[in-house]
């Protein structure tokens, strides 16, 4: 379970949030986004020392300066069964993917236009002594004869 997914799901709930520097801050999670920054709604701050207190309609907190969250154990719950959920769609999503069939090969060159088909042998040609059907032996055998007479003539 990660953090952030966590406070996702936290939105709209209460929590506590102490700072580095020891002030706590109570309050509804609003908002908070990919650095941990918070937004809390009907806050309560209390000073380090914990004699001091204010009451704020809404207040925002950078996500480095926090040290500790306290989340209610429902959101907790609430996160597993997502999970849970989510990796038995996956599972089922994935039922048809894998495998190796020809009939999964076929689709897959369908689908690609056939380029670069080297499976079924309708591959480009190109090169020397590869002649048109991209083997090297077979083909027209063109290019195996000119190797030949350019290695005669070297000698």
């Amino acid at each position: 379970m990660l953090p952030l997914s966590l406070l996702k799901t936290a939105q709209s709930h209460p929590m506590l949030v102490e700072l580095k520097n020891g002030e706590t801050y109570n309050g509804h999670l609003v908002s908070c986004d990919s650095w941990m920054n918070i937004n809390l709604r009907d806050v309560i701050c209390t000073s380090k020392d914990g004699d001091r207190f204010w009451r704020m309609p809404e207040c925002y907190i950078r996500g480095s300066t926090i040290k500790y969250l306290r989340i209610p154990d429902e959101v907790i719950d609430m996160v597993k069964e997502d999970a849970q959920a989510k990796s038995r769609n996956r599972g089922e999503m994935n039922k048809n993917r894998g495998g190796n069939s020809q009939q999964n090969q076929n689709q897959r060159a369908v689908r690609s236009g056939n380029r670069n088909n080297f499976n079924n042998r309708g591959g480009q040609g190109g090169g020397p002594g590869l002649g048109n059907g991209g083997m090297r032996t077979g083909g027209s055998g063109q290019g195996n004869r000119l190797l030949a007479q350019n290695n005669k003539n070297r000698k």
